[in-house]
């Protein structure tokens, strides 16, 4: 986070040093030659457009408006919107380029940089968990910064503003989108912008442009999210009868710890647990660990115990199934976003008496999407050092 600060423009004259930023980030660096759509980005390859991206950022007055912190962040998220297109980007039929899925694969990208580039040093929990979030809230953009441009045609419109309006600012990818562009050289430019600012006034309107979109209890939103059509002012009767705490955190972040410290007492399901208990190698297909452990939460949740299920975790869909289950019995859901940073995870792993390869754990981490609060009742972070 240190190095965007020190390069994002900042007054009196607001200028870009375009070569300390492709010194600092090889992989902005990366972003040169990587060819584009000519219909949609006549200004060059995917380096020309993120550099002209940022000195549109630059020239916002609502950007230069904003706190100093706020423009850091954005700096980074228009930084990061396009890095993963070198990763994407495919010639089709007919000569045209296309860069599909690269707002998805950049989130992923986005979330590992600055994972591995935040600084190491032991801070207080309070510190590291608003760094955290400030990480997430760069991802996010990245991931939704498209969202703008034809936003008004989507059919899930609001479920799509109001998350995010929980992960991170409405009114910060209207500035994202705007920036992305006026960095480009296209002919529908002016269509766009109109799209995106018609965009802020949907968000206004739902109450959701520089704000979290307010719902009447956490019981109320977690079912917004689960349910097509559902009302997000209906304050929804709470009839939950037992809590299921879900784990999420690659191996090593620190999630038995929490556990144990936390949740004292309370039974567990555990994926390890289950795996010794079975005799499956973590290299062994894990489909009877996974079914023994949804059998072992269908008991607990037909007896109306509250539970942890602990695993990694680390994919929506992964956790999804456990939040699924548990919202079918009734079950109030949290959801406990462990980590550490990755010296401190590479060293606990290569402490334990059986090592986890770290081929197993670089999977994890190519598909790890952080928790967000559309998920569950509650979403706790926790990070060690």
């Amino acid at each position: 986070m240190r190095e965007f600060g020190e390069l994002c423009p900042a007054p009196p004259h607001w200028d870009l040093d375009w070569g300390r930023v492709r010194e600092a980030f090889p992989w902005v660096r990366d972003l040169a030659g990587v060819e584009q759509d000519p219909v949609h980005h006549a200004e060059g390859d995917v380096e020309t457009h993120t550099r002209m991206a940022c000195e549109a950022l630059a020239d916002l007055p609502a950007w230069r408006a904003r706190p100093v912190e706020d423009r850091v962040r954005l700096f980074a998220a228009v930084l990061l919107h396009d890095a993963a297109k070198p990763l994407c980007t495919r010639g089709e039929e007919g000569g045209r380029i296309t860069a599909h899925g690269h707002s998805r694969r950049g989130e992923l990208m986005a979330r590992r940089l600055l994972w591995e580039s935040a600084d190491p040093r032991p801070r207080s929990q309070e510190d590291r968990v608003a760094a955290v979030e400030w990480r997430e809230h760069v991802a996010a953009l990245v991931r939704h910064h498209q969202v703008p441009f034809w936003a008004l045609e989507r059919p899930d419109l609001r479920h799509i503003a109001f998350r995010v309006s929980l992960v991170a600012r409405n009114d910060d990818l209207v500035l994202l989108a705007t920036a992305d562009i006026l960095g480009r050289r296209c002919g529908d430019a002016s269509e766009v912008l109109e799209n995106v600012g018609l965009y802020g006034e949907y968000c206004e309107e739902q109450r959701c442009l520089d704000r979290p979109r307010a719902f009447p209890s956490d019981h109320a939103r977690f079912w917004f999210f689960r349910k097509a059509d559902r009302d997000p002012d209906y304050a929804a009767y709470d009839d939950t009868r037992m809590t299921v705490t879900v784990m999420s955190g690659l191996p090593g972040a620190g999630k038995d710890t929490w556990v144990e410290r936390n949740r004292p007492g309370v039974p567990v399901v555990g994926l390890d647990a289950l795996r010794a208990e079975l005799g499956v190698r973590p290299t062994d297909d894990q489909r009877p660990v996974a079914d023994a452990a949804h059998e072992r939460a269908r008991e607990h949740l037909r007896a109306g115990r509250s539970f942890v299920w602990n695993a990694t975790n680390v994919s929506r869909s992964m956790r999804d199934r456990c939040v699924d289950l548990a919202a079918a019995y009734g079950a109030r859901v949290e959801i406990v976003s462990v980590e550490a940073p990755p010296r401190v995870l590479r060293a606990r792993l290569d402490r334990r008496e059986s090592p986890v390869p770290a081929t197993a754990v670089e999977r994890l981490v190519r598909r790890w999407e952080c928790p967000d609060p559309t998920e569950a009742h509650r979403l706790t972070r926790w990070v060690t050092a």
